[in-house]
């Protein structure tokens, strides 16, 4: 019997835990795809591979460790329940993934696309300033032109190439009719460059094409540090449905595609494998691992009647289910559609640069219209009043602006990376500094999701043995942990003959003649005690209960009364029971808690804290989760949580304590009140800038000069918080 694989203990996970990919680990044409939650470094890739490659009827196996997938080239024949088999015993866990769900994986031809596009602007932005010098030393004339045609011919090809993200970005606002920020950026470029050729083509003293390059070039710097703070994610409901088990095996032993199955079918599901429908079970008892769904942290037995939903893990014993819902109509798929709806309504969020934008953007227009028309009524001279409507819209531009967030969030990303954490959306410290609320998942989260024996040592050594050995037997998490207690406190396993598993209750034997048990306590004839309990019964003997508590993860307790010092509540959702809940909330000093919670509970709870005006941070790991990570209002999972939890989440924290959370909650509030500053300096740089450009006192030069201070600027008071 398997149960739940342990996660892999390599060394180079320890040592190497932001191990590079495998150059090249993109997903061959195999025909199976399996999730690797636990892998995490080059050691992990290279036995996971070694170990499948060595599995008779597999060709090929690749591993994509930033995806935590391997991808399987095996004949027909092979299952990837038998794959999934393979790998737990080398220690990884696994979960088959269909690949018919999930979308192509993009590679990252923005971010090359972004470098190559800034590469041009510098280098053509050099050269032009090389030209302009000897212009703004003294050339005149043949040797003024000369230099201005050759910079004419670097300049435009350049900034047509160049700066097209911005042209693109502002044709579709346009289009829709709407301003953004890429509006204003658009307008000045093309007007400086159109300007200049005319004036060059007019033999005019000043040419606008140094300006053009200096915008695209600072522009496209702060639009590359943004995409560089943030990894793309894919979608969390693709990811979810992914994990839906594609085919089923029926009654007869047929294997079929899960989208085939009707209401009334009878499906077989063995041991180790994931449940694939909703369904009641007709034939077989068992126990259920329900963690992923419902972050219930142990086994829970069924029997003929009671129901089953599709995501479900079976542990020890086959079952047969009547079918009740397959495929669209089933729970785990109704779950994706949740975490997909409450994606979209999260996304509606308007970052702090997208508000300054929709200020800035009229105003700006206004200001270069103002001045064209103040000009022209003034001198009647259409060409100089063109001329300074776009010396108003280059200096008074958003250079400052544009890279005002993108500076401080890559200051800020740099700053957590190293302390443990990483941002993965763009808007994820804007709305991380708003949160006055926090709300944990119990299992996984503020626990490890590891029972461990409590009060060992009080127990008879020939129990302990005893135990030992029946534990030995079983796949149930209790017994792995228990055996795992005994064995470290040095105590042999007892000689136990015709060792038999009962599915859905206990391991029994015979020890010395007599009858042993370890189970469930209804099984072995005990009084159930509170909490989490194993009970062992020898004949002739009272019940031995065996107690467990769950591990609390590290800096969880410290964690929550930071928070509380700093004025946030606290609240502990969980599906678990509620002697388990109330125990964690305990152990971390949580007051308000609340159990048995299923996964649409969590989403509501949230959004009703969401209606009462409350900017809730969820921090959570399993699947029950996604959709309360999706909906809240900021959120957070461990790197061991569920791939599903991380690619919902805004930030993953990276090392297995909970403490540098509250690093970045600090982290965050600094964050904001630097972005705010910079947009300070934005403001004030305009109201020198403007009226020196309405004045017409704006030379190339002279704008030039301005926006490399106002960017420098920016950035230097983004770096004040690398040193925080």
């Amino acid at each position: 019997m398997s149960g739940p694989a342990a996660p892999s203990a390599c060394p180079a996970c320890v040592a190497a835990p932001a191990a590079r990919d495998r150059a090249g680990a993109g997903e061959i044409g195999g025909n199976i795809i399996l999730s690797l939650p636990t892998a995490h470094c080059a050691a992990c890739i290279s036995a996971v591979e070694r170990r499948l490659e060595q599995e008779p009827g597999v060709r090929a196996a690749r591993v994509n460790l930033t995806l935590r997938r391997v991808t399987i080239d095996a004949e027909e024949t092979l299952s990837p329940a038998h794959l999934v088999n393979v790998l737990a015993g080398i220690g990884y866990e696994a979960h088959e993934l269909d690949s018919t769900t999930l979308a192509a994986t993009e590679t990252d031809r923005r971010g090359r696309d972004l470098l190559m596009r800034l590469a041009v602007a510098g280098f053509a932005m050099m050269n032009v300033m090389m030209l302009s010098v000897a212009v703004w030393s003294g050339a005149s004339d043949t040797t003024r032109d000369l230099f201005h045609w050759v910079s004419a011919f670097v300049a435009v090809p350049a900034v047509i190439f160049a700066a097209r993200p911005f042209f693109d970005n502002a044709w579709s606002a346009l289009r829709v009719r709407r301003l953004n920020m890429d509006v204003p950026i658009s307008l000045a470029i093309i007007l400086a460059t159109v300007m200049s050729l005319y004036e060059t083509s007019l033999g005019g003293k000043h040419a606008y094409f140094d300006a053009a390059l200096s915008l695209t070039f600072f522009l496209l710097a702060g639009r590359y540090l943004d995409y560089r703070t943030r990894s793309v994610a894919r979608s969390a409901a693709e990811e979810l449905a992914a994990l839906e088990v594609p085919r089923a095996l029926l009654e007869s032993g047929e294997s079929v595609a899960v989208a085939d199955l009707r209401p009334g079918d009878r499906v077989r599901v063995l041991p180790g494998t994931r449940v694939p429908v909703d369904g009641e079970v007709e034939e077989g008892e068992s126990e259920l691992d329900r963690s992923l769904l419902t972050g219930e942290s142990l086994p829970v037995a069924v029997g003929p009647g009671q129901r089953l939903n599709a995501g479900e893990m079976n542990l020890t014993g086959p079952l047969v289910l009547r079918v009740q819902a397959a495929g669209e109509d089933s729970s785990l798929r109704r779950m994706a559609e949740l975490v997909a709806l409450a994606e979209t309504s999260r996304n509606r969020y308007t970052s702090l640069a997208d508000r300054a934008a929709a200020v800035y953007a009229p105003l700006v227009h206004l200001l270069a219209l103002f001045a064209f028309a103040g000009w022209y009524a003034a001198t009647g001279d259409i060409r100089l009043s063109v001329n300074i409507a776009v010396a108003v819209l280059i200096i008074t531009c958003p250079c400052a602006l544009g890279l005002a967030v993108p500076a401080v969030t890559t200051a800020a990303s740099g700053r957590l990376f190293r302390a443990g954490m990483l941002i993965k959306s763009p808007t994820a410290l804007e709305r991380l500094a708003e949160a006055d609320t926090v709300v944990f998942d119990k299992t996984g989260t503020l626990t490890l999701g590891q029972p461990e024996p409590v009060g060992i040592e009080e127990h008879r050594r020939t129990d302990l043995a005893v135990a030992r050995a029946l534990a030995e037997g079983s796949g149930h998490p209790l017994s792995q942990a228990l055996c795992g207690a005994i064995r470290a406190a040095g105590i042999a396993p007892a000689a136990l003959d015709e060792i038999r598993e009962v599915p859905g209750h206990g391991v029994e034997a015979v020890w010395q003649g007599r009858r042993v048990r370890l189970g469930r306590a209804d099984w072995v004839g005990a009084a159930p005690a509170g909490g989490t309990a194993a009970y062992l019964a020898i004949d002739g003997q009272a019940p031995v209960i065996f107690a467990f508590s769950d591990r609390l993860r590290p800096g969880a307790a410290a964690l929550v009364q930071g928070l509380k010092r700093r004025g946030l509540d606290v609240i502990l959702l969980s599906g678990d029971a509620p002697a388990a809940v109330a125990d964690v909330a305990v152990r971390t000093g949580i007051e308000a808690w609340e159990a048995e919670m299923l996964p649409a509970d969590k989403a509501a709870r949230i959004a009703m804290l969401a209606k009462s005006g409350r900017r809730v941070l969820m921090v959570g790991d399993g699947l029950n989760d996604t959709a309360a990570l999706a909906s809240a209002h900021v959120s957070i999972s461990p790197a061991s949580a569920l791939e599903a939890a991380r690619v919902v989440s805004d930030i993953v924290l990276l090392g297995a304590s909970l403490e540098p959370v509250e690093e970045a909650l600090a982290t965050a509030r600094a964050a904001t009140r630097r972005i705010k500053e910079n947009f300070t300096i934005a403001a004030l740089y305009n109201m020198i800038a403007v009226p020196v450009a309405l004045a017409g006192l704006a030379t190339p030069l002279a704008a030039a000069l301005a926006m490399s201070g106002s960017s420098i600027m920016v950035s230097l008071n983004a770096l004040r918080l690398v040193r925080r």
